[in-house]
């Protein structure tokens, strides 16, 4: 099964994160299939960047998302408060 989850990049105490699509048996800093975007949230105010067609892209192919990555694309309004992939107009 194919996830889209965080990937732990930056300094000791210092996180950033990357929004990557990977194989779900791949450790969590390990080998992925694709970068997506990125998420710091040590800047004030948070920076979350996602390539929101290509998110969409690996939603429509069947890919899971985790939990804290559904909230970062409801905050982009790639998902619905259900769960759903929203459709640009």
């Amino acid at each position: 099964m194919v996830k889209i989850r965080l990937r732990r990049t930056g300094k000791t105490k210092q996180p950033s994160y990357r929004i990557v699509v990977a194989d779900a048996r791949s450790p969590r800093d390990g080998k992925f299939i694709e970068t997506i975007g990125y998420y710091l949230p040590t800047r004030q105010p948070k920076v979350l960047e996602v390539n929101a067609d290509r998110a969409r892209y690996w939603l429509s192919v069947g890919a899971q998302p985790t939990e804290v990555v559904v909230k970062l694309f409801q905050r982009r309004n790639i998902l619905d408060e259900q769960g759903k992939v929203i459709t640009e107009a």
